[in-house]
């Protein structure tokens, strides 16, 4: 009776049993996971990722001379910062910092970082249309140094070495600004480039070479020259 009743449990099992359908081209390829293999999950989004993170802070030293533009420009700072990181702004003028900080609204975890970039390249003096290009694009930078870290030089020795870099009306500084697709800001002994870390290193060579003392046509040809191998390998 047990080997019968068996026998019908069997074929009761064999007919039920769904049929096979065959594999077409197209149909979705299932892996079976393996014991040995890690488990996956499905990516994160920023928002996700963000929330549960702590708030980001920034604050971006504002020095004297920049509050006129600052208060000129402010609405087209603060508009890009909120509407598009989703960030809280605000100038304090007892410590004269523009205070930023994220919120459960910020989309991204970086969005403290390059919102205080984007702050300090204005304060460095850069236009608002230049430095908004590091919110839009990953790959730009903001390069800084001195005079003075190129060749030792005081007096008028140091303030020729400035002009020769802005050159008459600041012809030189344009020239190198569109061989090399940068912006360049002299302030003072401070120069500050914006732009890829490759053409940002064509235009320091340059500039270097005008601080140095080099004839301003030789460093034009070479800088040119070097500008068109990039343009190529683009």
């Amino acid at each position: 009776m047990a080997a019968m009743n068996k026998r019908k449990e069997m074929d009761t099992s064999t007919s039920t049993a769904a049929p096979v359908r065959a594999i077409k081209a197209g149909d979705a390829v299932r892996r079976e996971p393996r014991e040995d293999e890690p488990p996956e999950f499905a990516a994160l989004s920023a928002s996700a990722a963000a929330g549960g993170g702590p708030v980001e802070y920034r604050k971006v030293r504002v020095p004297a001379h920049r509050y006129t533009p600052l208060r000129k420009a402010w609405p087209l700072i603060v508009t890009p910062l909120v509407e598009q990181l989703k960030l809280q702004v605000r100038f304090n003028p007892r410590t004269r910092c523009v205070e930023l900080k994220s919120s459960e609204e910020t989309p991204d975890s970086g969005a403290a970082q390059k919102g205080a970039d984007f702050v300090a390249a204005f304060a460095m003096g850069f236009e608002v249309a230049d430095a908004l290009a590091l919110l839009r694009l990953e790959d730009l930078f903001v390069d800084s140094f001195e005079v003075k870290d190129v060749k030792i030089l005081r007096g008028d020795h140091l303030s020729r070495a400035v002009g020769r870099v802005a050159g008459a009306d600041g012809k030189t500084r344009f020239a190198i600004e569109n061989a090399t697709r940068t912006r360049i800001v002299v302030a003072n002994t401070h120069i500050h480039i914006l732009g890829s870390a490759a053409n940002i290193k064509v235009a320091r060579d340059a500039i270097c070479d005008l601080i140095i003392g080099a004839p301003p046509g030789k460093v034009y040809n070479r800088m040119r020259l070097v500008a068109k191998r990039l343009n190529a390998r683009l």
